[in-house]
């Protein structure tokens, strides 16, 4: 029986019976770092095994999933866009506490 390392739920790629996203695997991957690394500094809840099998489920379905990012960005940009149109107040808070972390950081 085939071991499945990757599951779709939800509208999205998830690494089978956790709830890391495809995505966020995929992205570590293509910004150079190793299984190991992504397993050491990113997500110590996986094995080895699991991103090893989710970075081979993307490779093997690379033109779907860059598909799925693609369009998944575009709707995040879309909801980012409408967001100061839908609720100004909310807008005006998140600008004000993006300031105030920016001060601190000075």
């Amino acid at each position: 029986m085939e071991k499945q390392y990757v599951e779709q739920r939800d509208r999205g790629y998830w690494v089978a019976g956790t709830r890391v996203s495809l995505d966020s695997i995929v992205f570590a991957f293509l910004d150079g770092l190793s299984s190991e690394t992504i397993v050491a500094e990113c997500f110590p809840i996986l094995t080895l095994e699991q991103v090893y099998g989710a970075i081979t489920y993307y490779l093997a379905h690379r033109a779907e999933i860059d598909a799925y990012l693609k369009q998944a960005a575009a709707e995040f940009e879309a909801w980012r866009q409408a967001i100061p149109r839908a609720d100004p107040n909310f807008s005006e808070r998140l600008a004000e506490a993006r300031r105030r972390m920016q001060m601190t950081r000075l």
